[in-house]
Parts: structure tokens; C-alpha cells; sequence
């Protein structure tokens, strides 16, 4: 019932505030129009003017037992949505979201007509849609590889001039191999084949690519010549659904082809990436080298992909990793690294992780993961509700919002919370009669046996290589996965429950576990001390030099050909890699963290918390936890630049001000004169946001600012809007000013205020309590942000004054087989460390934390005969050397 209650709140606010617009921008209340908002780059693909909100909510409607609306929304669909805009997308996202939601939509439909009560009048529209959109992105695999280019123009196609695209030469693995189902459906449908060839051969030409010795696929593919662009590999961003689709495709077509290769990639998967309970990327060439030391979060599907599989072991164990994650953050972040901390804090109310919950609970049966839903479920009501629907979070460690809310929220979140509680008698229809695409779209099962214009069986022999009796052939049948025992899925995830508070993970490579017992593990960049000897020496068996720069840092520059041999020269390419990593992280977090700004006044009762940047002076709002409470008062000057004029307006409240025309801190001065208990300064570049610029940084005049005692933050021009026009509206807003985004129950402890939105606070309150107490013992590079975004810090200046970013790494690595990164000298001034510097961090560890097998390494007489005994030609060494260059180089620049 909350399932329900929830998925109303979202999908009348979207059909009220935004309708026919793609989606709903729940802080604004209003639809994201594509050309209306600022541009958020490749997100924006997604969007097309077809009202992808509601396409992509239509078969989830039928789901929840509500067949009236479905009925509605299918008559605007046919009666509103043109497919035939000149506008450029994602044939991906258009594929999965529209001709998707399209195919369930027309799904459903049937399914309900022959049933005899509702849509009776429905005549296949929507499938005559969703073959008109297939035409549509049918321009885009005219390649000579069969790829398709990643994005098409509705209108125009790819080569048109008119067509603003088709220069692209990469497409990522995912975006190709994810066209199966739905094509292939399509095909099977209509009677038309044209759609499922292509798909196959998009499928067939990626299978052709792969890295043949370890079977991996790289994460970027050149659509015309078929190499590796990024050769990174995971099972996350960009390659996730690929995989989905291998075995999803055997499932829904019976084609025994499609359950080889994904067999075949899967023990890949399971030799080189899967580290239980991490899921780490590495390199195709060398697949025992980790490529990052972070995760993802779209990887949280693949314990559900698992139970299909039915290897059920490590996807508890993976599975109960990430739900540890988000019970320290309340979301999953975008990217986390491998001791669990923040490195991407954005959380777009992504559903794989409830998809996962779902998948295990069907396995299982253990009640643990109705737990786990619960959980999800309160925290999206607690932190991410807000009055127009559900908001996107901003950072999950300050609980800031973003003005989005994605259609896959409505297409799947939903979808699988409901069907995790639902009871048999609760759907009008059996949910194994169909097969969930990656957007959580129906396809029946019947599709297998309908308009077969392919054979089935592949009679090539390109799979000659595999045993087949290494393979399982059949669905898993769950009945029998588990001995029968209740307590099976608690005994694998017990050792796991405090895997993120209290063990320490190293990260270790498959290739370190398997040296030979030796004294010491290898040197680790976080440990790397310059005034060590020992360290000294270590660096030059890898090729490793040191060079003294007159700043006080050291540079370290690789130079392969000069390590004792080929494992040592390895060890010095990740000692430089993890160098590098480190130095870059420890600039951002010497950057302040961004804050919040919580409107807790009705009728917002704390729902909408704003991105705000800190100030380097005043009251530093992470150490005091309560933060800063009063009601908004508009200042005279605006611009708060001379002795304020309305002081008896501002007197204990919170001033707002414009930016510009003088210093940040003789704004600070000037409000705080006047009474004020804290500040708050918008920008005055109309249409700046959060969304689409980097965090900003309010700093000092160059000053003593230690007179400066009240709280001052930053707020782009959008959401400083938001404050403005509440203070239109409603007259007395009251804000709550803080280092993080503050329980509701919290607040308004003690005072009136409507149950619905305490009711589901109070229960959680204590483990809110617990979590913020572990915070208070947290390092501060805990809080640290190591999102991408750079911060910059400022002082204002006439005019708006510039944003300039914090002082930059050199290029790291350069062409010549060299990398290079700066750390300060250890017995030099170890106090003070500039902007660039990368000071050596603590081990996040003691010594006695270490994993056994860390503890291993090789002596010298077994790494000369290693060595002795794979004598390689010296421009082969040097050619796989630069390509791992490469391979760091573009991870360095990498983005979700």
C-alpha cells in the first residue's frame, strides 16, 4: 500500500505539473522541455519530446492493478506523442525507455483486452507506434560494422544535412549490445525481421571483438573499425547491460548461441572481475590488473542477473556489500571506492539495486530482503520526497536534492518494490509469463515460438573452443538451489554484515595473491615515504626515479625498460597509477564539502534541501551539528555592499543578498552588523544551477576574516529562485542552514506538524542517531568530496568576479612510456602542504588489519626466474606497457 501511495504521488505530480514534457522537475514543479532548461549534456539525449515519462510508465501501471489509468494514458499516448521531431537522441536510451515502454504498453494491452473487461477498443496502436519509432532508429546501423552510432535525429536520420549528427566514431558496448529484446520483439510482433538482423548482427560483430584470451570486452568500442576505444572492463557503466541482454536473450528467443557467449563471458566475469564481494574493473589485456579502485552504482544489477543465472552465493554476498553502502549513506552513491567511501555523491534514484532485492527475494525467499525494501522504501519517503514528487539526490552526504526525476523511477522502481510485497492475489496477471528488459519492460515469453525468421541453432563453428559441459542449459529452477535449509542466504551474508565499518579492504590485485611467499607485500602508494631508503630502493627494481623539485615535492617518473624485470616493472605501473589516484584525491578533499540549505517552513517541512556552497570564514558548519535555523529576510542594498538599511528586517534572521560588486567577506560583515545570524549570497548569472556548474567556494579577502562569526553559503541562481519565490508565496520561510540535510523528525521534534510526514522518520530515528554518532568518529577525509566536479574557491570581485579553480596536477603521464606524479618530502615541513601536493596519507589500516594473503610476495630468485623464463621481445614489453599508459590516461579523463 505505501508502494502504491508513493508511486501516486510521483505519477500525478508528473501528469499535473509536467505532462506532456519528457519529465517532471520536482522542485520546480514544472516539465523539463528540452531547449527550455540549461543543457546537462549526454543526459539530455534521453529526451525527445514524446513524453518519455509517461511511455515508459505505461505497462508499470498495469503492474500495480491500476488498468483505468492505463487505459487513459494509453488514449494520450496514441491521441498526443509525436515521434516525428527534429530533435537529436540516444538510440539507446530511445531504445530501451520508448520502443520499450511502447512493446509493454502493447503488451499489457493485449493481455487485458483478451481478458474481456478493459481496452477493448485497442487495435495494436502502440505497436504501429513502436514500429514507426524502429524505422526511425533504423538510420543509425548504417556502418560498415553493423554498430549503430550512438545518437540518431527522429527527423532526419544520421547522414541528412539536417541531421546535427553521425561524426560520432565511439560507441559504448552497452549502447550496442542493448537492442535485442526490443528489436527483436518488435520483429517477432509485426512479422517484420529487418529489426532483430540488425540487433544481431550489432550483437554478433561485439562477440567477434573480444579480447580472445581473457573474453572480456572493453568499455568504448570505434563503430568503423571495431577496436577498442577504453579497454577497461566491468560490469557497470557502459558494458552492464550487454551481458543482461546475452542471457536475456536466450531466455526470451531459445537461441542456444545467445547462452554460450554469455557463459562464456560470465566466467570471465567471475576469474577476473569478481573480488566477493567487489565487483572491480580491470584491463582486457590484463585481466589481473585492477583498472580502478572504485565502483560504480549501476553494477548493483548484477546480483539480480546472477539469480537468473542461479549463482546464488556471490550474488548474496555482492548484494549485501552494497546494501551496507546504503545503509552508512541512506542511497547508493554513483561511485564508491573499494573502502567504501564517497566518490561519485550523486544518487539519481537509480532502481538496480531494488531490481537485485527483488531477484533474491524470488530465489530466497528469505523475508531478510522484504527488510531490505522496507528500508529503501522509508528512505525514499524520508529523504528524497518532496511536495512535487521525488527529487534526485544532489550528494548523499549532505542529502541535497537536483531538480530531476528520471522516467526510469516511475518504469522500474516502482515495478519492483510493488512485486518484492505483492502476493499473488494482488496482480491480475502472472508475472513469469514475461521477461523484464533492462528498463523493467513486460515482453511475453510467447514471443520464442512467434515469427521465427532466424534459425535458431548457430551452425557456425566459431564455439568449437568451449566445452559445452562446462555450461548449464536449462533456467534455473529455484526450487532447487538451496538445500533445505532457511537459514542458507544468512550463513553467506553474516561474514559480510560489517564490511563497511569495520573491515578494511585493500583492493589487492589477483596477481599480487598469487606471488609466492616472500617477506613483504608490495610497496602501496599510501604507504610510499621519500626519506625511507628502503622505499628508495623498491622505487628503482621498479624503474621508478625520484626527482627533487625546488617547491619541496618530489616528482616520480616511471621509465619501464629500466625496472629489474617484467612483474617489477608491473608493480611500478600501479604503484604510479595509485599514486596518481591519490594525489588527485587528496587535492579535492583539501576543498571544502558542499552544504545545505533545507526550507523546513510549510508547506516544505524540510522536503527540499538545495546544493550550497561553503565559505572559506565564518562558522564552520561541520562542526556544529545543529546547524543554523531562522526565517529569510530579503536585504537593502540587495547587494549587501554598504551598512544595511533595513536592519530591523534582519535582525536574527538569515539575509539574503545578490552576488557581486565587492568582496564575499564585506557582505559577511555587513549582515552580521546589522544583526544578522547568517547569510545567504545567490548568483547573479541569471539560469546558473547546481545541476550544471561545479561546486562553488566563497573565499576570504585576503584578510584576517577570524571577525566573521555567523554562517554564509552560496546558491546558484536556480535555487536561490526557489527560495525567492517561496518568500513570494508564502511570506515567512524559514530555512535550516547545516553541513548535511537533517532528519525531519529531527526537526520538528517537539513541535506540530502533520503525521504523514513523521510517519515514517520515528522508526528510523535511532539508526540515524548511531549513524550520526559513527560520523562524528569519522576521519575528515570521510567527508571529504571526491565527486568529479572540481571546486573552486573565489573571492568576489566587481562585475560577479571569475571562478578559478584550485591548483591542477601536470599531466601525469606523458607519451614517452613515462608516468610521473608529485609528492611532497616526508622531512621536509610535514605541516603545511600546498594546493597541489599530495601528502602522504595514513594507511587506513593498522598493520594487523591486513588480509592474509597481502602478506605474500615473491623473493628476487623466484623474479628472475619468472622472468628467465618468459623472456619477451623487448618493443612487445613496450608496446603492452604504453597501452596500459593509455588505458590509465583515459581513466584519468573517465565520466560515469
Amino acid at each position: 500500500n505505501q508502494v502504491l501511495e508513493m508511486f501516486d504521488h510521483a505519477y500525478s505530480n508528473y501528469m499535473e505539473h509536467a505532462y506532456p514534457a519528457d519529465e517532471l522537475m520536482p522542485l520546480t514543479c514544472r516539465g523539463r522541455v528540452r531547449g527550455q532548461e540549461p543543457s546537462r549534456g549526454d543526459v539530455d539525449d534521453a529526451l525527445g519530446k514524446f513524453s518519455l515519462t509517461l511511455i515508459d510508465t505505461l505497462d508499470t501501471l498495469v503492474v500495480l492493478n491500476k488498468t483505468k489509468e492505463f487505459e487513459e494514458a494509453v488514449k494520450k499516448v496514441i491521441k498526443d506523442v509525436n515521434l516525428d521531431n527534429d530533435i537529436v537522441v540516444s538510440v539507446f536510451e530511445t531504445n530501451i525507455r520508448v520502443l520499450g515502454g511502447l512493446l509493454g504498453g502493447h503488451s499489457v494491452a493485449i493481455m487485458l483486452k483478451e481478458k474481456g473487461e478493459y481496452m477493448q477498443w485497442y487495435n495494436g496502436e502502440l505497436l504501429h507506434m513502436a514500429k514507426e519509432l524502429g524505422y526511425k532508429l533504423l538510420p543509425a546501423f548504417n556502418t560498415t560494422s553493423g554498430l549503430p552510432y550512438p545518437r540518431v535525429n527522429l527527423k532526419f536520420g544520421v547522414r541528412h544535412p539536417e541531421a546535427r549528427t553521425g561524426t560520432e566514431t565511439d560507441t559504448c558496448t552497452a549502447c550496442a549490445g542493448t537492442l535485442i529484446l526490443e528489436f527483436a520483439a518488435l520483429s517477432r510482433f509485426t512479422g517484420t525481421s529487418i529489426f532483430e538482423e540488425y540487433a544481431r548482427k550489432a550483437l554478433d560483430f561485439i562477440w567477434e571483438k573480444r579480447q580472445r584470451s581473457s573474453n572480456l570486452v572493453g568499455v568504448t568500442i570505434n563503430i568503423h573499425t571495431g577496436d577498442w576505444v577504453r579497454k577497461d572492463s566491468g560490469v557497470g557503466a557502459g558494458i552492464d547491460s550487454y551481458y543482461e541482454y546475452l542471457l536475456k536473450a536466450y531466455v526470451l528467443l531459445g537461441d542456444d548461441s545467445f547462452l554460450e557467449r554469455f557463459n562464456t563471458h560470465y566466467d570471465a566475469i567471475m576469474r577476473y572481475i569478481s573480488q566477493p564481494p567487489l565487483l572491480l574493473d580491470v584491463h582486457i589485456h590484463k585481466p589481473m590488473l585492477n583498472a580502478r579502485t572504485w565502483m560504480d552504482s549501476l553494477l548493483a544489477f548484477f546480483p539480480g542477473l546472477q539469480v537468473l543465472k542461479g549463482d546464488i552465493r556471490p550474488a548474496i554476498e555482492t548484494h549485501e556489500m552494497l546494501y551496507q553502502v546504503i545503509k552508512k549513506h541512506n542511497f547508493l552513491p554513483e561511485a564508491f571506492t573499494t573502502d567504501f567511501r564517497v566518490h561519485w555523491a550523486q544518487h539519481p534514484l537509480r532502481p538496480e539495486f531494488a531490481e537485485s532485492t527483488y531477484f533474491l527475494y524470488k530465489a530466497t525467499g528469505d523475508p531478510y530482503y522484504l527488510e531490505v525494501g522496507k528500508t529503501l522504501i522509508e528512505n525514499l519517503n524520508k529523504y528524497a520526497r518532496v511536495p512535487c514528487g521525488f527529487a534526485a539526490m544532489k550528494d548523499v552526504r549532505t542529502g541535497s536534492h537536483e531538480d530531476r526525476m528520471d522516467s526510469f523511477f516511475l518504469a522500474e522502481m516502482f515495478k519492483y518494490l510493488y512485486l518484492l510485497f505483492a502476493d499473488k492475489e494482488d496482480m491480475i496477471f502472472d508475472i513469469e509469463d514475461y521477461i523484464f528488459t533492462t528498463e523493467a519492460h513486460l515482453l511475453p515469453l510467447w514471443l520464442s515460438t512467434t515469427n521465427q525468421t532466424i534459425s535458431k541453432k548457430n551452425t557456425s563453428t566459431e564455439y568449437t573452443e568451449l566445452d559445452d559441459s562446462n555450461f548449464d542449459w536449462t533456467c534455473p529452477n529455484t526450487q532447487i538451489l538451496f538445500p533445505n535449509d532457511p537459514m542458507f542466504a544468512q550463513s553467506i551474508r553474516e561474514p559480510l554484515k560489517n564490511v563497511v565499518d569495520k573491515s578494511c579492504p585493500r583492493g589487492i590485485s589477483r596477481a599480487e595473491e598469487s606471488l609466492g611467499s616472500g617477506p613483504k607485500p608490495p610497496l602501496r602508494a599510501r604507504d610510499f615515504m621519500a626519506s625511507n631508503p628502503e622505499h628508495l630502493e623498491i622505487l628503482k627494481k621498479m624503474g621508478v626515479s625520484l626527482i627533487h623539485l625546488k617547491d619541496g615535492r618530489v616528482q616520480l617518473v616511471q621509465h619501464a625498460v629500466q625496472a629489474a624485470s617484467s612483474l617489477d616493472a608491473e608493480d611500478g605501473l600501479r604503484f604510479m597509477q595509485e599514486m596518481i589516484e591519490l594525489s588527485s584525491q587528496q587535492q579535492k578533499e583539501q576543498q571544502l564539502p558542499p552544504r545545505a540549505v533545507q526550507i523546513v517552513s510549510h508547506p516544505f517541512f524540510g522536503r527540499v534541501v538545495l546544493t550550497a556552497g561553503p565559505a572559506q570564514f565564518g562558522m564552520d558548519l561541520s562542526k556544529h551539528k545543529a546547524g543554523t535555523r531562522g526565517f529569510v529576510a530579503t536585504i537593502k542594498p540587495y547587494n549587501g555592499c554598504s551598512e544595511i538599511t533595513n536592519p530591523e528586517a534582519v535582525k536574527e534572521k538569515i539575509a539574503l543578498m545578490q552576488r557581486g560588486q565587492c568582496m564575499f567577506a564585506e557582505k559577511a560583515r555587513n549582515i552580521q552588523k546589522a544583526g544578522a545570524i547568517g547569510g545567504i549570497v545567490i548568483d547573479d548569472n541569471e539560469g546558473s544551477s547546481s545541476d550544471t556548474a561545479p561546486l562553488f567556494q566563497m573565499a576570504g579577502d585576503g584578510k584576517n576574516t577570524d571577525d566573521i562569526t555567523i554562517p554564509m553559503l552560496f546558491l546558484f541562481n536556480k535555487e536561490g529562485n526557489i527560495i525567492l519565490d517561496a518568500i513570494r508565496e508564502y511570506e515567512a520561510v524559514e530555512v535550516l542552514l547545516s553541513d548535511k540535510a537533517k532528519d525531519r523528525a529531527t526537526i520538528f521534534k517537539g513541535k506540530m506538524i502533520p503525521n504523514y510526514i513523521i510517519d515514517s522518520n520515528l522508526e528510523m530515528e535511532n539508526m540515524d542517531q548511531k549513524s550520526s554518532e559513527s560520523d562524528a568518529h569519522k576521519p575528515n577525509s570521510e567527508e571529504a568530496p571526491s565527486d568529479s566536479q572540481d571546486a573552486g574557491a573565489v573571492g568576489e570581485e566587481p562585475e560577479g568576479g571569475g571562478e578559478s579553480s584550485a591548483v591542477g596536477d601536470p599531466d601525469p603521464l606523458s607519451a614517452a612510456s613515462t608516468a610521473s606524479a608529485s609528492v611532497p618530502m616526508a622531512e621536509e615541513d610535514p605541516h603545511t602542504s600546498g594546493p597541489a601536493e599530495a601528502s602522504a596519507p595514513e594507511p587506513a589500516c593498522t598493520p594487523g588489519d591486513s588480509q592474509p594473503q597481502e602478506q605474500n610476495t615473491q623473493t628476487e630468485a623466484t623474479s628472475k626466474a619468472h622472468w628467465d623464463s618468459k623472456v619477451q621481445p623487448m618493443e612487445s614489453i613496450l608496446a603492452d606497457w604504453n597501452e596500459d599508459i593509455e588505458a590509465f590516461e583515459m581513466m584519468e579523463k573517465d565520466e560515469l
